[in-house]
């Protein structure tokens, strides 16, 4: 490999320098002599509240000798991003009080938050909503206590953190979560703090698309900042180690007017970072203006701010010899061995006096007067803004009644109905009812997923280049609701934003693909989960997750397909915030869609299909099932009046349709045997109360299913599932669940489901085994049942479909 040598070595370097004197692409030195002051020392505010946070666990203010006992035990946190999170926000805070802006502030750089936390405790918030971390000295000394210490808040800007939307506990969703917050919110300016070690991941790079999804005439915008501090844990950044010209110009390829501010020198980087601010404000104003008073519809290049300062910026130089600042030591504490080692006390006090908090705090320890004015005031502060606490400003959607949108069902198991597209209609509905608060969510394939009524109210935003060819089918509008784009981790970031700001939201994806967006739902359900237990957070709408395109429909997709392990996921999230659904036909899918749009706090997970399937029950019916969430299908079941022989369950439209025929193939042969047929909307009843608050009782359980009779439950999803569920239930040692095993690939419906053995011929065999007086007298109709599913496989193999006579099934009775 060559390596330069030379001049070109020390040039290049240089080129990507954190130090020196600020390098700009904004000319001008805005700040006055006194506000230059002034505004530093908020800074330098700043920067020791993060410190300390830290640090110290007493003698805040160190007005007595710093001693080991007032040392923090465990030292944990992360200094290396704090410095640069709080500069920015210091200058927002100008620019804010200056144009009057309504902004809020997103931290995506990971373990960010005693820099954010810093300045929200000075300019008051912190102290409003807990009132125990005061303005003085005593509530300094607990604020600097709880962080990162049992019992108290993590080091990223966790729900706990007033004016946070977004924790970033998992790195990849600041700028999606950023863009989310200003769809339909036009006053709104989300300053989006995105690391640069975030920035290597695979969400954030798709989230730069974002911006060719703001239409500037009804949305805010989003000011992304790039924070290049050059490392990450212990490697360095890629983006903070290429060529300039080659970060602007992938920037630039992004779409964006990337402006650069580099550099460590305070005085000259406070003026720097100033005019640029202001300028970006500024040319955000121009942008909207010219869409709103002019209709430009004309897709503009938004600004953003790339800022290179030193990792660790104003903290140890060096410790043991080694570079600190500037490097990678100053990710997480860069004086480690302060209770036990001197020197590095020694090192500690030194770089802690270095902000002079004798000179920003007054004898009660509230920050001074003169420094505490440059912060906004009311909710014009980052921390106070009502876009950051949503449920403040949330208001409930317009619902038409569902009812209305129902399917005519005169006989139970006798018509076939695409399940998805009533619901389509519904949509398209509350699309038109709810013009500025909803929206709805889909990567390419809302379509598809027969959900297309949906254009009729509004069309897929669009805000790039039209061809001709757009206009037959396209379905693109500038103004579009309908937001598509090929990346799960995008759409569910702006949904995610798009609710935490207040609004609804709905998203459809295939169920295979959904694992796609694992980690971000995992996210959210914890994000809820504590928000929940705050008294100051107000509830935001639920996210809505329509899971279709099942694992029990690729007969041309295949295996790569098929997999519906995002129950399981689900299923490990707290029972306060998660909810699935399971409706196996048309009218229960309206019922729970009408649900879930109603409800708060949690994720609801509603899995149908989008193809054609057998329909069960009117609405009135769907509507009293759904409510009660698990019930007997009296038309479907012979046992009224006396105990059944077997309990024959489902979940899942699929199994629900397999294990009906199942019964009925039973009932022919098997006149005399009473079965009992339980359907499962609500997934979660299986579990007890204690596990679940939508748990079925004890008793209601063992009324339904019977104590000691055989159960066969065909399911959906992995039959673990059901097992993990209904473990502690009386009957459980008779629970027999069916479900998806892995096996499949190019399969008609029918073969794919015997290869699993959730068929029909399998669950009526199964019933055989398990009752106990047919293991002899049954063995005929098995063996039926047997050539029948052997008939099946054969005719799939030849044609290349499922035989009629089954793939038509209804229900005969």
């Amino acid at each position: 490999m060559a390596v330069a040598t030379g001049d070109s070595v020390s040039k290049k370097n240089s080129s990507i320098s954190a130090f020196g004197p600020a390098r700009s692409t904004v000319a001008g030195a805005p700040l006055g002599a006194d506000e230059l002051k002034n505004m530093h020392a908020y800074w330098r505010a700043c920067c020791y509240l993060a410190a300390g946070m830290i640090y110290l666990r007493a003698n805040p203010l160190l007005r007595e000798p710093l001693k080991p006992e007032h040392i923090k035990n465990r030292l944990l946190g992360h200094w290396g991003t704090s410095p640069g999170l709080s500069f920015i926000y210091v200058h927002l805070n100008r620019v804010i009080k200056k144009f009057d802006l309504d902004m809020i502030f997103v931290a995506g750089p990971g373990h960010g938050a005693p820099g954010v936390l810093a300045p929200v405790y000075l300019e008051g918030t912190y102290s409003e909503i807990y009132t125990d971390k005061s303005e003085d000295e005593e509530g300094m000394a607990g604020f600097f206590r709880q962080f990162s210490f049992p019992g108290g808040i993590g080091s990223h800007c966790t729900p706990e953190t007033p004016g946070s939307i977004h924790e970033g506990g998992e790195l990849g969703y600041s700028l999606s979560h950023g863009y989310g917050s200003v769809f339909d919110n036009p006053d709104l300016i989300t300053a989006v703090v995105v690391g640069d070690g975030e920035s290597e991941t695979g969400p954030l790079a798709t989230a730069w698309h974002s911006n060719k999804f703001i239409n500037p005439g009804r949305d805010g915008a989003v000011l992304p900042i790039l924070h290049l501090n050059g490392y990450k844990i212990n490697n360095p950044t890629i983006l903070a180690r290429i060529e300039p010209d080659e970060l602007e110009s992938l920037f630039r390829g992004y779409g964006y007017t990337p402006y650069f501010v580099e550099g460590s020198d305070v005085d000259s980087m406070h003026q720097a970072m100033a005019a640029t601010i202001e300028h970006c404000v500024e040319e955000i104003r121009s942008i909207q203006t010219r869409a709103r008073t002019k209709s430009d519809t004309t897709r503009p290049r938004w600004p953003m701010i790339v800022m290179r300062t030193p990792k660790g910026w104003t903290g140890p130089k060096e410790v043991d010899g080694h570079k600190v600042e500037g490097y990678w030591r100053a990710h997480q504490v860069p004086v480690a061995n302060v209770k036990e080692d001197p020197k590095h006390l020694e090192q500690l006090v030194e770089w802690l006096k270095s902000y002079k908090p004798e000179e920003l705090f007054d004898k009660n320890g509230t920050l001074v007067p003169h420094l505490k004015k440059l912060a906004p005031e009311g909710r014009r502060r980052m921390s106070a803004n009502p876009n950051a606490n949503g449920g403040v400003i949330h208001r409930a959607l317009r619902l038409p009644d569902f009812k209305e949108y129902g399917v005519e069902v005169c006989q139970s198991g006798h018509s076939d109905v695409e399940n998805t597209r009533p619901l389509g209609n519904f949509l398209r509905d509350i699309l038109k009812r709810n013009q500025y608060n909803f929206r709805v969510f889909g990567p390419d394939e809302t379509t598809s997923n027969k959900l297309d009524a949906v254009y009729e109210a509004s069309k897929k935003f669009w805000y790039e280049e039209y061809l001709p060819e757009d206009q037959d089918g396209g379905e693109l509008a500038t103004d579009g609701r309908v937001m598509e784009m090929l990346s799960e981790h995008t759409l569910e970031g702006w949904l995610e934003g798009y609710l935490l700001t207040g609004r609804h939201g709905f998203f459809s994806t295939y169920e295979a693909f959904v694992h796609v967006i694992d980690s971000m739902f995992n996210q959210h359900a914890k994000w809820l989960e504590i928000a929940s237990r705050l008294d100051w957070r107000a509830a935001i709408a639920s996210l809505n997750l329509l899971i279709t395109s099942t694992v029990w429909r690729q007969d041309h997709n295949g295996f790569t397909h098929q997999d519906p392990g995002f129950l399981d996921i689900v299923v490990n999230k707290g029972p306060k915030v998660v909810r699935i659904y399971m409706p196996p036909d048309a009218n229960t899918l309206l019922s729970c869609a009408d649900h879930c749009l109603r409800s708060k706090n949690y994720i609801n997970v509603i899995v149908a299909d989008k193809q054609r399937h057998v329909q069960y029950l009117n609405m009135d019916a769907a509507i009293k099932h759904c409510t009660k969430g698990i019930g007997i299908w009296d038309w479907a079941s012979n046992d009224d009046g006396c105990e059944p022989d077997v309990v024959l369950a489902s979940a899942g439209d699929i199994a629900t349709q397999e294990a009906l025929a199942a019964n009925a193939l039973l009932r022919k042969e098997l006149p005399n045997l009473k079965i009992r047929f339980v359907n499962v909307v609500d997934l979660f009843m299986l579990q007890p109360p204690t596990e679940h608050p939508h748990g079925l009782s004890d008793r209601d359980f063992d009324s339904l299913f019977t104590q000691s009779k055989p159960i066969i439950f065909n399911f959906h999803g992995y039959p673990l599932l059901i097992h993990r569920l209904a473990y502690r239930r009386t009957n459980h040692n008779n629970l027999h669940v069916r479900g998806y095993k892995e096996r499949g690939n190019i399969n008609t419906p029918l073969e794919l489901a015997i290869n699993n053995q959730v068929d029909r011929f399998t669950i009526a065999m199964d019933v055989i085994d398990r009752v106990p007086h047919l293991k002899e007298s049954g063995a005929h109709a098995k063996s039926r049942f047997r050539d029948m599913q052997i008939d099946c496989l054969h005719y799939a193999h030849e044609y290349g479909t499922d035989n009629p006579e089954y793939s038509n099934w209804k229900w005969p009775y």
